[in-house]
C-alpha cells in the first residue's frame, strides 16, 4: 500500500427506511452487503470498518465499527466508530477515507444504521447540565420547536410563508415516489400539507421529517486498486469531506449554543457556520458552486431545505422561494435538490442519514437513479447538520451521465 491522492466509490447500499422494530444490526449489515454487491467485492477483501454510532441502541451502538464487523463475520478488518448526531454519517466516511489518503489501507467500508423510538429524539445519558442540547430540551426547544423558529425566521428575513414550505414537501414527496428505498411513497398536493396539524408554526406535520429505523453503507478504495479491481468502478471519487462548528466570538455576544445561527452570531462572526463548511468542502474540490449538479441537503423541515440551498450558496439569499416555485428545484430543473425525496420521504436514522445521502449521490452520478435521474449530472454534494455546532459537506465527481 502506498499513499494516494483519491479515493472513490466502489458500491453504494441502503436498508429501505421503516419502522421495522428489529435490531440496527440487521439493517448495517443488509446495506453493508447491498454495497458489497454493488463493488463486485467479498467482504473478506475490506480491511477497514468505520461505523456510525448510535447513542440508542446500547453498547454494541456506541462500538459500532466493531459490531458491524462482528456481524458480518470477523476476518481482522481494523475498526473506528465514529459520533457526530446527524453529522456522523460523513465523519465515519472522513475516517475511511483518510485512512486510504494516509495509505493505511486500500478497501473501506463504512456503515450507518440506527432503530428509533416513536416521538422526539431526546438526548441519551442521563441528566447533562452542561451539555447545550439537554439544555434545550429542558427548555422546552425539542427538535419541532426548534424547527419552527428557523422557518419564523425564514418568513422574517424574506417574506416566506407557510405555502413555500408547503411546496418543499410536494416536490420531495414527487421525488419519493421513484425511490424504493424511501418509506414514504405517496404523492403529496398542497393542501394536504396545509391540512395537517400545526406541530409548530408555522410548520404543520407533513412539514416535518419523522424518525424512522434503516441503514446505509458505501465502500471505499483508493483509485489504484479500484483500477486493478474494476475500472469502470475508478470514475467516482470523493472530493471533498468538510466539516465546521460555528465561531461564537464571546467578546462580542453572549448567547447559548443551541443559537448556532442566529441574527446576533452571524453579524458577529460575518458568517453561517453552513455556508463555511459548503466554502471549505469546494476549496478542497477545487469547485465554484456553479458547478454543482445535484443536491442532498438537510430537510428535517422543509424550511430547512430552504435554507440550506443558499447555506451551500447553490441559491442566491432570499430566493429559494422563487426556485422552489418556478421548478428549478425539482428533478428536471436547474438545480435539483434532494432528489432522493430527502428526509421527507425517509425521515431520520441518524448515523445513517449522511451515508444514505452520498448512496444518492453516487447512483445520480453514475447515472442508476431510474426515474428521478438527473441527467448530465457530473458533481453532488450532500449536507448535514449534527446537533452541538457540527455542519458538514460531502463533494462527489463523476463522469457525466445520460
Amino acid at each position: 500500500m502506498a499513499t494516494t491522492d483519491e479515493v472513490v466509490i466502489l458500491g453504494a447500499g441502503m436498508h429501505p427506511w421503516g419502522k421495522w422494530g428489529r435490531n440496527f444490526v440487521d439493517y448495517g449489515v443488509a446495506a453493508a452487503r447491498a454495497a458489497l454487491a454493488e463493488a463486485e467485492l467479498p467482504w473478506n477483501e475490506v480491511q477497514f470498518v468505520a461505523g456510525g454510532s448510535t447513542m440508542r441502541c446500547g453498547y454494541p451502538g456506541y462500538v459500532a465499527g466493531a459490531t458491524f464487523a462482528q456481524a458480518l463475520g470477523w476476518q481482522g478488518a481494523q475498526v473506528a466508530s465514529c459520533y457526530a448526531a446527524c453529522a456522523t454519517g460523513a465523519q465515519a466516511l472522513q475516517a475511511a477515507r483518510q485512512r486510504i489518503l494516509a495509505g493505511l489501507c486500500d478497501v473501506a467500508l463504512v456503515v450507518g444504521a440506527d432503530t428509533t423510538p416513536k416521538g422526539f429524539l431526546a438526548p441519551q445519558g442521563g441528566e447533562r447540565p452542561d451539555d447545550p442540547d439537554w439544555v434545550r430540551f429542558r427548555l422546552g426547544l425539542t427538535n419541532t420547536i426548534y424547527f419552527g423558529l428557523y422557518a419564523q425566521r425564514r418568513m422574517s428575513l424574506y417574506g416566506a410563508t407557510a405555502e413555500d414550505f408547503a411546496r418543499v414537501k410536494v416536490k420531495n414527496a414527487q421525488h419519493g415516489l421513484h425511490n424504493p428505498n424511501a418509506r414514504y411513497r405517496k404523492a403529496c398536493a398542497l393542501e394536504d400539507v396545509m391540512a395537517s396539524p400545526v406541530v409548530s408554526s408555522p410548520l404543520r406535520l407533513l412539514d416535518i421529517c419523522a424518525t424512522s429505523d434503516g441503514g446505509a453503507a458505501v465502500v471505499l478504495a483508493s483509485a489504484d486498486y479500484a483500477r486493478r479491481h474494476n475500472a469502470a468502478h475508478a470514475a467516482l471519487s470523493i472530493a471533498a469531506v468538510a466539516t465546521s462548528t460555528p465561531r461564537f466570538p464571546c467578546a462580542e455576544v453572549e448567547m447559548p449554543d443551541i443559537a448556532t445561527d442566529s441574527a446576533a452570531a452571524v453579524a458577529a462572526s460575518g458568517q453561517r457556520f453552513r455556508s463555511q463548511v459548503a466554502r471549505d468542502a469546494r476549496a478542497e474540490a477545487g469547485i465554484g458552486a456553479q458547478e454543482i449538479d445535484v443536491a442532498e441537503v438537510y430537510d428535517l423541515s422543509t424550511a430547512m431545505e430552504l435554507d440550506w440551498c443558499e447555506d451551500l450558496e447553490l441559491i442566491p439569499e432570499g430566493e429559494a422561494e422563487r426556485w422552489l416555485a418556478a421548478g428549478d428545484t425539482a428533478v428536471g430543473g436547474r438545480m435539483p435538490v434532494n432528489p432522493s425525496g430527502g428526509l421527507a420521504c425517509f425521515g431520520e436514522a441518524v448515523p445513517a442519514q449522511g451515508l444514505a445521502q452520498v448512496c444518492e449521490l453516487s447512483w445520480q452520478l453514475r447515472g442508476m437513479a431510474g426515474q428521478r435521474q438527473v441527467a448530465g449530472a457530473r458533481i453532488g454534494i450532500s449536507a448535514n447538520q449534527g446537533l452541538f455546532g457540527h455542519a458538514s459537506a460531502v463533494i462527489l465527481r463523476g463522469a457525466v451521465t445520460t
